[in-house]
């Protein structure tokens, strides 16, 4: 369990020592009692053990008892995903700003 924000990650091993989910670029977004992460990684095809394409993923995290939880998360699962929420996010700022 992460102790800090730093500490927090999404990289894990399987029982061999391979990382089966490789993070590959970290951003929090918001400090404090709640936490919210985004995160860039990928996971490896357990067939081939090559890394598939890039997913991203944001979390939420609670500190309690002086450890950070994942209470929540969302996973977008392909660039076309990505680039399709970024649009209608882009669309939306706007209106989110004039209210």
């Amino acid at each position: 369990m992460a102790e800090t924000i730093d500490e927090i990650t999404i990289n894990w091993e399987d029982e061999d020592g391979r990382l089966v989910v490789k993070e590959l670029k970290k951003e929090v977004l918001t400090k404090g009692s709640w936490t919210t992460i985004v995160f860039m990684y990928q996971e490896m095809d357990k067939r081939t053990e090559e890394y598939k394409a890039p997913k991203i993923r944001v979390g939420r995290y609670q500190k309690r008892g002086g450890h950070y939880t994942l209470q929540s998360k969302f996973n977008i699962s392909s660039a076309k995903q990505a680039s399709q929420l970024a649009e209608i996010l882009s669309g939306w700022l706007p209106e989110m700003e004039q209210m």
